[in-house]
């Protein structure tokens, strides 16, 4: 639950929108159980230089708190799934993110969105954007989200052959740690 200042009258108010989102992705390796789905599609399982694997992409409030997920293949780039995810962000005036969320359509869309994106830039980036490393390093929090959602061994290693009953135990997982 946040906590905020009304501006009105001065008193606490309980909700509201976060006072920042973060981003970030996780890699999940899929167990040789987990692939050959009816259909031959892929069921959100890539290939990497470390066998198959599925990217968990969330969003999160400072308080650890997930907000939206998306999965995908283990070879997708980040910024590629940030836009899907974007679209679930709630209004917030700021967005951390890592380098692999450097992309000028994600600092765009953030910014529509009335947000300032506080990402670092990448080291071959020619005109460096505006960043923060006080805010930086509130992002943390999602790393610790993801900690404790791997604490759960279903979610850690990926047995499910549909992807969409491994979102569900993600969504699950989440709302056992942060929502109960």
């Amino acid at each position: 639950m946040i906590h905020s200042v009304g501006r009105e009258t001065g008193e606490p108010t309980i909700g509201g929108p976060p006072a920042q989102v973060l981003i970030d992705s996780s890699a999940v390796k899929a167990r040789r159980s987990a692939s050959g789905a009816k259909g031959g599609c892929t069921q959100a399982i890539g290939r990497s230089r470390g066998g198959r694997t599925t990217k968990i992409h969330a969003l999160t409030d400072s308080e650890c708190r997930p907000i939206a997920f998306l999965l995908t293949g283990g070879q997708v780039a980040d910024c590629t799934a940030g836009s899907l995810l974007l679209e679930q962000m709630p209004d917030a005036p700021i967005l951390n993110g890592d380098k692999g969320y450097d992309s000028d359509a994600i600092r765009r869309q953030v910014e529509e969105r009335g947000a300032m994106p506080n990402i670092p830039p990448k080291s071959n980036r020619l005109w460096k954007n505006c960043f923060s490393p006080f805010l930086y390093r509130d992002r943390n929090a999602i790393e610790r989200m993801f900690g404790r959602l791997k604490d759960f061994r279903r979610i850690a290693t990926r047995y499910d052959r549909l992807a969409i009953n491994y979102l569900a135990a993600v969504c699950l997982a989440a709302t056992v740690c942060y929502w109960l």
